[in-house]
C-alpha cells in the first residue's frame, strides 16, 4: 500500500473521525443544556430566551456535523476506498457529447 494513502487513512481514523463525534457529542450536550434551561425557566416563569437559543445552536452543530460526515462519506464512496486503484470498468459505457472532441470552428 502507498504510504500517501496509509497517512491519509491514519489522520481520517486518528483525527478527523473523533474529531466530528467529539464535536456531535458537543453539539447534542448543548441542545440538552438548552431544553434543561428553557423547562427550568418555563417552570419559574422567567424568561426562556437563552434556552432556546442553546437548543437551536445545538440542533444547528448537530445539523453541520452530520454534514461533514456525510459529504466526507459521498467523497470516499465516490473516489473509492483505494485512490491508487480506481475501478475504471465502466468506462467504455460512457459517450460524450457531440462535438465534444471536435476543433472549435
Amino acid at each position: 500500500m502507498d504510504a500517501g494513502v496509509t497517512l491519509m487513512q491514519r489522520i481520517d481514523e486518528l483525527i478527523l473521525q473523533p474529531t466530528i463525534y467529539l464535536i456531535l457529542t458537543a453539539g447534542l450536550l448543548v441542545f440538552i443544556y438548552g431544553l434543561v434551561q428553557f423547562i427550568w425557566h418555563v417552570r419559574e416563569g422567567t424568561d426562556h430566551k437563552e434556552g432556546l437559543n442553546h437548543m437551536l445552536w445545538g440542533i444547528i452543530g448537530m445539523f453541520i456535523m452530520v454534514s461533514v460526515y456525510g459529504i466526507i462519506s459521498l467523497i470516499i464512496n465516490t473516489i473509492g476506498s483505494d485512490p491508487t486503484n480506481p475501478d475504471v470498468s465502466r468506462i467504455n459505457n460512457v459517450t460524450p457529447a457531440s462535438g465534444f472532441f471536435s476543433p472549435i470552428k
